[in-house]
């Protein structure tokens, strides 16, 4: 039994897998946060939020890295821990930070601060020779107009610290730009309060199908578990509305898109982490459109366990204690699984979900999450706006994504608009 430190989390899928991982492990865990009322809020009416299970719960200056490390120092001399953790981008590179600190397993610092910055993965990348867009970095809007005319429209506008689709922005011409870069400036601070970086990364519009390739490294070796396709919808935003692993590509994109992924995680000297690498699969060749150095959200590893058997949840917790993952594929029974969300199009008050009543009980159906009548809701303009979802699987090939979208299709949210 092993005892590690999660230091912070995401309040979503992971915030419930990777402490179902850890108790399967037979581990124990101290849960480190600044606010507790983060997770108390998110946890299910009536129910212990699975994070609050752990063994201590200690609140601690988790922004501020140089008063933390000492601190994480006397919590280690006191209860001893084998390994660092944790799910939410915000805190990789300090989760590295401590583990080193401590003299515990885990990834390169500097490493996990590269790919958890945009503006720095696209240099690196761009330095190692890996093929992508046309980017351009810029401290302010005028820049970013100037840096625009050079690229060419249509343009992503992103913010180089920012997860799940937050403010990134499809742009056509520069009143477009213009409004992109003032919501950037709006945003100063992000959901953990964490004062923001305020450049402004511009990238060429890439297009072609986005897939995700899931990887596993320890002790340099970087082994792929598998690729997810995307559907992607929400215009001018990208909001990813449904997934399926495995992906339907023939072998030829397949190599691409895994070899493409193999080589940036090099380049940013990645190791002993899961990664979920998104990758755009353009006429002229795959293009990197992030690293992201964590399991993959939306569901994703489940997705994959429910395919091929394998917990990346488990695998996360595994490397971070310096062990070797157990990575063999098991026979499940199925052969595909997908997911679809449901995305609200509106502002308003959520009055009932029309059409999911007995949809738990359909062919093929893995998962049902749906919210709660009288929940606010805005048109949704990222990957945290979703009204639920719906997961299924195909025993016989690649039939999941059909299954859920045409489960989907028979649903409707009624909203009273505001």
């Amino acid at each position: 039994m092993a005892h590690l430190l999660v230091v912070e989390s995401w309040v979503g899928s992971m915030s419930r897998l990777l402490p179902r991982a850890l108790g399967e492990g037979g581990h124990h865990f101290t849960f480190l946060t600044r606010d507790l009322q983060h997770y108390l809020r998110s946890a299910p009416e009536g129910a212990q939020h699975p994070l609050l299970t752990a063994r201590n719960v200690v609140t601690a200056p988790t922004n501020d890295v140089g008063t933390l490390l000492p601190q994480a120092e006397r919590l280690h001399e006191a209860l001893r821990f084998d390994g660092v953790i944790t799910s939410c981008d915000y805190y990789l590179p300090t989760a590295a930070r401590i583990a080193a600190r401590l003299g515990l397993p885990g990834p390169a610092a500097e490493a996990m601060e590269n790919a958890c910055r945009k503006d720095a993965t696209r240099r690196i990348l761009d330095a190692a020779g890996l093929p992508g867009p046309r980017f351009a970095v810029c401290t302010d809007a005028v820049a970013a107009a100037e840096a625009a005319r050079a690229i060419g429209y249509p343009l992503v506008v992103k913010p180089v610290d920012l997860c799940a689709g937050m403010l990134v922005r499809r742009v056509d011409d520069e009143t477009e730009l213009a409004a992109a870069c003032d919501a950037l400036a709006g945003f100063p601070v992000n959901a953990r309060g964490q004062l923001r970086t305020p450049h402004i990364l511009l990238e060429e519009f890439l297009r072609g199908p986005e897939v995700s390739v899931e990887t596993v490294s320890y002790a340099g070796t970087t082994h792929v578990v598998g690729v997810t396709d995307k559907s992607v919808g929400g215009a001018p935003a990208f909001i990813e509305t449904g997934h399926m692993f495995p992906a339907a590509l023939g072998p030829d994109d397949l190599a691409a898109a895994t070899g493409t992924a193999l080589r940036a995680g090099a380049a940013l000297g990645l190791d002993d982490v899961v990664a979920h690498t998104e990758i755009k699969l353009t006429p002229d060749g795959p293009r990197v459109v992030e690293v992201n150095p964590r399991p993959a959200g939306n569901r994703i590893t489940e997705l994959v366990r429910h395919v091929t058997g394998i917990d990346l949840a488990a695998a996360c917790v595994d490397v971070a204690l310096g062990r070797e993952p157990d990575l063999r594929r098991r026979d499940t029974g199925l052969r595909s699984a997908a997911i679809g969300f449901l995305v609200p199009e509106a502002a308003g008050t959520l009055a009932s979900v029309e059409g999911a009543a007995g949809m738990r009980d359909a062919d093929g159906v893995l998962e049902v999450q749906m919210a709660e009548p009288g929940r606010k809701v805005g048109a949704a303009d990222s990957n945290n706006a979703y009204l639920g979802h719906v997961m299924a699987g195909d025993a016989a090939g690649l039939g999941a994504r059909d299954r859920v979208e045409s489960l989907l299709a028979a649903v409707r949210p009624r909203l009273v608009l505001s």
